[in-house]
């Protein structure tokens, strides 16, 4: 069992009931770092230019003024973050069995079933807002493998406390994209997913989290096909993991940074196939893997690192996940209780606002935005799993 003290799983409570009044006032409405291109202006004046949509993005994810309003940038839904919200209120009910929390559990499930992107093999979801990185330009609603990975898991946590075939089966769907959708890239048996199905990027931690869903998925439904191809994805990343336990970003050269909460995600995703099939294949990867992360993403005092090898802007996505890939790792290495424990103070004192949590600190300053998916959501689902490893073994 998770030991946390009990006066820090007050604290989380407490944390985690104003965090909840603060999202339901907001309606789960919000902001978000990468939205820069949902500004009329913006988008105007970077429509036929690659570099000026990528300056835009970079230039108002970097500030720590708020300038949306002034640009016309609307605060709205975010499938991702509404992913996470929904995952959050399924941990809520699994601690406390409280039926409150299933009125936001269908709220959101319907809101995410009625904004799937369409003309799909199977359910799946984007972004709220265009966006343009060095490789590709992905227009609104382009569904990504990460999104429809962590909605697609989001069901299944609903169907476990629900045992609505209907959340079983979009889940089930979402596999569908994931195999049908994306392109394939295949190297002696193996298998890498794309990002979206409209590039060929080989990035790890995506490919992780699309095997994990179909891992999950299999462990409900039983079937070889989603089996095969998430053994053989599985296979593709780990075959990438370093000696050193890590994984860089993904396969291009221009990918080969080494991050926190990604690295995360490939730990969790390695934890999935455990969890499902129990066969210990995994084990010394998994091993090695939290052994990095421990050693290099994390200062004595619980400060999160963003990459291994530098401390600044220290991002409060790697205290969420932080929060998460602990809480489910707890048993693979004696130290993760004793900095999961530093990490949740450190966070609670530097990155928190009585009501929501910042994007980012600085050297020398903070950024005290409020992102609705990237630090709400995050944090919202990471306090819950935090709570649900510490009430159960």
């Amino acid at each position: 069992m998770l030991c946390i003290s009990d006066n820090s799983s007050e604290k989380v409570e407490n944390i985690i009931h104003n965090l909840i009044k603060y999202v339901e006032s907001e309606n789960f409405c919000g902001y978000d770092p990468y939205d820069a291109l949902n500004s009329p202006i913006l988008h105007l004046l970077g429509k036929s230019s690659k570099f000026l949509k990528i300056a835009f993005t970079q230039a108002l994810r970097r500030s720590s003024i708020n300038l949306r309003p002034l640009i016309g940038i609307d605060k709205s839904y975010n499938h991702k973050g509404m992913g996470l919200f929904l995952s959050s209120y399924v941990n809520l009910y699994r601690i406390y069995k409280d039926e409150r929390y299933l009125g936001n559990i269908e709220f959101i499930a319907d809101w995410l079933i009625k904004n799937h992107s369409k003309g799909y093999s199977g359910y799946c979801w984007g972004y709220n807002f265009d966006w343009q990185n060095r490789s590709f330009f992905a227009p609104k609603e382009t569904p990504t493998i990460v999104n429809t990975s962590f909605i697609g898991h989001a069901f299944l946590d609903a169907y476990e406390v629900s045992h609505s075939d209907e959340l079983l089966n979009i889940a089930r769907s979402a596999c569908d994209f994931i195999i049908n959708d994306l392109n394939i890239y295949q190297e002696n048996g193996f298998i890498c997913f794309s990002y979206t199905p409209i590039d060929k990027s080989r990035v790890y931690n995506a490919n992780y989290l699309g095997a994990s869903l179909l891992v999950r998925t299999y462990s409900f439904t039983h079937e070889d096909n989603l089996l095969d191809y998430a053994l053989k994805a599985y296979e593709y990343c780990t075959r990438r993991q370093k000696e050193d336990g890590s994984w860089t970003y993904g396969e291009a050269e221009n990918q080969k940074w080494i991050d926190s909460f990604h690295t995360g995600f490939n730990l969790e995703a390695l934890h999935w196939y455990e969890k499902c099939l129990n066969d210990g294949k995994y084990k010394d990867q998994i091993v090695k893997g939290l052994r990095f992360y421990l050693d290099n993403f994390f200062l004595d005092d619980g400060t999160p690192k963003y990459y291994h090898n530098t401390v600044y802007p220290i991002n409060i996505h790697c205290s969420a996940q932080a929060f998460v890939s602990l809480s489910k790792l707890k048993d693979y290495d004696s130290r993760t209780t004793q900095i999961l424990e530093k990490v949740f103070q450190w966070t609670m004192n530097n990155m928190r606002d009585k009501n929501y949590f910042y994007y980012q600190k600085h050297k020398f300053y903070k950024n005290k935005i409020s992102y609705m998916r990237w630090s709400q959501a995050w944090m919202l689902y990471a306090l819950t799993a935090l709570l649900l490893g510490r009430n159960f073994p």
